[in-house]
């Protein structure tokens, strides 16, 4: 039989070093390797739940966990989490794999950012090869989480101190503001100096490389290089407020103007200054205190989104744990579906004047589309959410959650203020409007509950406006779609190969029979399932393999990783396993001899004239491979 390709017949070492690219602390990118059983280590040492739990909102659901799935809109959990496997599978959109693989697409990160980035997290040393990273060296994004920090320290310290400036930003804290200095401890408020002069030297002499200073775009630069004598702080004379993601790690600062804010510069005139992006802080993606918020809403009590960082202070102050708030910038589906995967419910906190419902109106169709329950609290117009919070504490969301207004509700009262006295032109305009942000709804019974709600508030017939959306739903393009298909999907067990697959990663003893009974030439190389059976018979083969723990190990691709998750996660109830076996060999043997009977026949087919010692070769091989197809390979009972 010939010999199966097996990945140690292509690695330049059999022990499967994993090789990656990892940007260094200084220089160029380099090539770095982590021992196969130190990764190995790391994923049996860290439990799946741990990794997974900070994230996603999980159930018990017998012997595993259960929840929304990060990677998809859902309204019903479809997530489940294996700790025995210490694997993830979405049996909605087909997402799995393991906790490198869930901090990879959570996190937005490489294969070696995730590793580390757990490695860190729950204090694992990774062990690397000869060549590999030093202690010293770090990935770019590291050093940036870490340039933060410092940061947020140094602004920390420039708020806590004796002089005249410290002095100022905390009276204008405590005084202008009207905050606790309890509350600036929680939340780290700090003081850009005026004129800091030592900043970037104090980060160099920390150990930070140029580079990553640079990225950090805390500095206004002269050229393309960071030098320490040019480099301008982007942040002077500013109350600091840390930005942190949903891990609690400091991304950004937002700064807020005070009377030592220099005016020499017009990014130094806006009232409030948001961080630049970077690599790790994107606009669109963060969430003011969503690392607390989180906590407190998988509790079950409903999100409070807010416009601005000091209103969530404000709010979290007398007691609104669950307050969250943008960058300055329109809410996102990115911001929702974060806020999704702890708890699908919504407060909005809203101005009472018309910029107040412009927002709401951008806001709608999009928690519509996140599947979002959102209700809105309306303010009386010029009512100040900070002064009103300050002065009546906890009672004023109550005040204010007892009037509030359903999404749908908000939009038909906005739309129309008095239907009674609106005209058929008035009436036509808000319906079209109204369809439209149904139209954002992702599925037909949400559309008809939102509709007989709009009907109720309209007091119009609830048949009619169906009918008159329906007309409009055929004129117009449904305003949403599909959720896109994760790139990790895992499909079901399908076809020979795969179903062969299933066995091996289940049964050992049936991977060792299949390597010596199935040829390699019949595997159908075209496939994931078959490339990845062809490799793993291949180890049975050459005595080397390691176990399916050890199986993703043997993946060439994201495509292949998925599949191996997916078939890893639950165990098959197959009541007798060889039976399967020799069945899907029967098909793959019976697929490879049609093939061969199929070329006869073109061959045949091809001449024009053929001899007849020709024609006797030719149907006797014809006559010996149906003949084959009686006999095809099989694989005893274990024993």
């Amino acid at each position: 039989m010939k010999v199966k390709i097996s990945r140690s017949d292509h690695e330049t070492d059999p022990t499967r070093l994993i090789w990656f690219n990892t940007p260094a602390a200084i220089g160029p990118h380099r090539m770095a390797m982590i021992k196969h059983a130190s990764l190995l280590d790391l994923k049996n040492r860290v439990g799946i739940h741990d990794v997974v739990a900070p994230v996603v909102a999980l159930k018990k659901a017998g012997s595993r966990w259960k929840g929304l799935c990060p990677f998809h809109n859902e309204k019903t959990p479809s997530f489940h989490v294996n700790p025995d496997r210490g694997l993830f599978k979405c049996f909605g959109c087909g997402a799995s794999g393991d906790i490198i693989n869930f901090v990879e697409r959570t996190e937005n990160l490489t294969f070696v950012d995730a590793v580390e980035t757990l490695a860190r997290r729950f204090n694992f040393a990774l062990e690397y090869e000869a060549g590999g990273p030093t202690t010293e060296e770090r990935s770019l994004r590291q050093e940036l989480y870490d340039i933060h920090e410092a940061v947020a320290d140094h602004y920390r310290q420039a708020f806590l101190a004796a002089g005249r400036e410290g002095e100022f930003a905390r009276d204008y804290w405590v005084n202008g503001r009207r905050f606790t200095l309890e509350l600036a401890e929680e939340f780290r408020i700090g003081f850009a100096p005026v004129a800091d002069i030592v900043i970037a030297g104090k980060l160099l002499k920390q150990g930070f490389s140029p580079q990553a200073l640079k990225e950090s775009r805390i500095f206004f630069l002269r050229g393309d290089r960071f030098e320490p004598a040019s480099a301008r702080p982007m942040f002077r004379g500013r109350l600091m407020i840390p930005i942190r993601d949903h891990q609690g790690r400091v991304v950004a600062f937002a700064a807020r103007q005070t009377d030592l804010t220099p005016k020499d510069s017009d990014f130094e005139k806006g009232k409030y200054v948001n961080s630049l992006e970077t690599p790790i802080f994107k606009k669109s993606e963060v969430l003011f205190n969503l690392d607390r918020a989180r906590k407190a809403a998988a509790g079950g009590a409903p999100f409070v989104m807010v416009e601005g960082q000091l209103d969530a202070m404000r709010c979290w102050s007398v007691g609104l744990e669950t307050t969250v708030a943008g960058q300055g910038t329109s809410i996102t589906e990115q911001h929702l579906n974060l806020m999704r995967r702890h708890n699908p419910r919504m407060d909005c906190l809203l101005d009472g004047d018309d910029a107040g419902r412009k927002a709401a109106f951008r806001l709608m169709p999009l928690a519509l589309r996140a599947g979002i329950e959102t209700r809105f609290l309306v303010l009386e117009p010029g009512a100040d959410p900070d002064d009103l919070f300050r002065e009546q504490g906890i009672a004023a969301y109550e005040s204010l959650k007892a009037r509030s207004l359903s999404a749908i509700a908000f939009a038909c009262r906005s739309l129309l203020p008095d239907p009674t006295a609106a005209t058929s032109e008035q009436r036509a305009r808000a319906s079209s409007e109204l369809f439209q942000l149904v139209m954002s709804a992702d599925s037909s019974v949400m559309q008809s509950e939102l509709l007989t709600e709009a009907a109720h508030v309209w007091n119009s017939s609830p048949t009619a406006l169906q009918r008159d959306f329906d007309d409009f739903s055929l004129r117009r393009p449904r305003a949403n779609g599909e959720p896109a298909k994760s790139a990790l999907e895992g499909p079901k067990a399908q076809g020979p190969e795969e179903h062969l697959l299933l066995l091996v990663l289940h049964h050992e003893q049936i991977g060792v029979q299949l390597a010596a009974v199935l040829p390699h030439e019949t595997i159908e190389a075209t496939t994931p399932s078959g490339r990845l059976l062809n490799r793993f018979l291949g180890e049975f083969e050459n005595h080397s393999w390691q176990g399916s723990d050890s199986a993703v190990s043997l993946c060439e691709s994201p495509e292949e990783s998925a599949l191996v998750n997916s078939l890893l996660f639950e165990p098959p109830s197959i009541e007798d396993p060889v039976k399967v076996a020799n069945e899907a060999l029967r098909m793959i043997h019976h697929r490879h001899l049609r093939r061969k009977l199929q070329e006869i026949a073109l061959e045949i087919a091809r001449k024009a004239s053929i001899s007849p010692d020709e024609s006797f070769q030719l149907l006797k091989r014809d006559n010996e491979l149906k003949q084959a197809m009686l006999r095809p390979p099989q694989i005893l009972p274990v024993q």
